[in-house]
C-alpha cells in the first residue's frame, strides 16, 4: 500500500488515527490502514504533550480546500503566527520552512504564495530564496524584455 507522506509524517509523530483524519480531511479507516502498512502500533489514548515544536505546529494548522494551510494557534501583536514549546517562542513560518527544507531559514521566512497567512510547509521563502527569485526575474527580463 502506498502511504501518503503527510499521513506517514503525522503517524510517526504519534498522532491518533482520528486526529490525523480530522486534520487532513481523510477517512479514519484510511489512516488505520496506513498505520498497519507502516507497522506502527495503535496510538495511546489521552492527551499527549507535543514532542517537538514541529509536532505542535501540526496540531495548530488547518488545511484549506485550495491547497494552503491556515494557522489556528496564537498570533503576536503584529498578527504573525507563533507557538510556545519548551518555554521558547517559535515562528510558525520558520517552523514551516524548516519542515519543508530541513534547515532553518536565512533571515526571516515569509509566505511566498498568494495566500495571506499561509503556513503550509513549502510555501515560504527565506532571504536566500527571495534573492534567487529576484535574480531569476532580472534574467528573464534581460532575455525576454518583459516581466513574468
Amino acid at each position: 500500500m502506498k502511504v501518503r507522506d503527510d499521513i506517514a509524517e503525522l503517524l510517526h509523530a504519534g498522532h491518533s488515527n482520528s486526529a490525523i483524519a480530522r486534520q487532513l480531511n481523510v477517512d479514519a479507516k484510511k489512516v488505520a490502514a496506513a498505520r498497519a502498512a507502516l507497522g506502527l502500533p495503535k496510538a495511546k489514548s489521552g492527551y499527549k504533550a507535543a514532542a517537538s515544536p514541529e509536532d505542535l505546529f501540526w496540531r495548530r494548522t488547518q488545511p484549506t480546500d485550495d491547497g494552503h494551510m491556515l494557522w489556528a494557534g496564537s498570533r503576536n501583536s503584529k498578527g504573525a503566527p507563533y507557538l510556545i514549546h519548551g518555554g521558547r517562542c517559535h515562528s510558525a513560518y520558520k517552523l514551516a520552512y524548516r519542515i519543508a527544507k530541513g534547515r532553518d531559514p536565512e533571515g526571516y521566512a515569509l509566505p511566498s504564495c498568494d495566500r495571506d497567512g499561509c503556513v503550509k510547509p513549502g510555501h515560504h521563502a527565506d532571504r536566500a530564496d527571495r534573492a534567487q527569485n529576484r535574480r531569476a526575474d532580472r534574467l528573464y527580463t534581460a532575455i525576454f524584455g518583459t516581466g513574468q
